[in-house]
C-alpha cells in the first residue's frame, strides 16, 4: 500500500515543508483555463451565458478557444466576476499595467474639440 502524500511531506525537515507550502501558495494562484476559472468562482455556463445574453453551447466553445479578443476575454472574466489586468513585463523594468488598447486621445484633448465644435478623428479602414 503507498503512502500518502501528506504523510510524506510531513516527514520532511521543517524548511523543506515551507518551501513546498510557499510554492504550493503559488501554483494554487494559477488556473490552466477560462473552465478553471469559472469552476473556482462557483459559476456554471448556464451563470456565464445568462450574464453575456449568449447560449451555454457558446460559452462552451469560449473556454475551449485558444485564442480570442481581448473584449471577450474581458467579458468572460466580468461575467465570473471578476476584473481583467494586463500587465506587461519588460527586461530590466518594472511590469507595466495597460488600462487601455488603441490609440486615445489626452483626457484634456476631447473636451477642448467638444468646446471648439470639431469634429472627432476617425479611423479609416482600407
Amino acid at each position: 500500500m503507498g503512502r500518502r502524500l501528506d504523510n510524506s511531506i510531513s516527514a520532511l525537515p521543517h524548511d523543506e515543508r515551507v518551501a513546498i507550502e510557499a510554492r504550493h501558495d503559488v501554483l494554487k494562484q494559477h488556473v490552466e483555463g477560462l473552465r478553471e476559472l469559472r469552476q473556482i468562482a462557483g459559476k456554471a455556463q448556464a451563470d456565464i451565458a445568462s450574464a453575456l445574453n449568449i447560449t451555454q453551447p457558446s460559452v462552451s466553445k469560449i473556454e475551449k478557444q485558444t485564442d480570442m479578443h481581448i473584449s471577450t476575454l474581458r467579458s468572460y472574466v466580468e461575467a465570473v466576476g471578476g476584473e481583467l489586468e494586463l500587465t506587461v513585463k519588460l527586461p530590466k523594468r518594472p511590469a507595466l499595467r495597460i488600462h487601455h488598447l488603441g490609440d486615445l486621445a489626452p483626457v484634456g484633448a476631447v473636451s477642448a474639440r467638444k468646446k471648439s465644435g470639431e469634429p472627432s478623428p476617425r479611423r479609416r479602414h482600407g
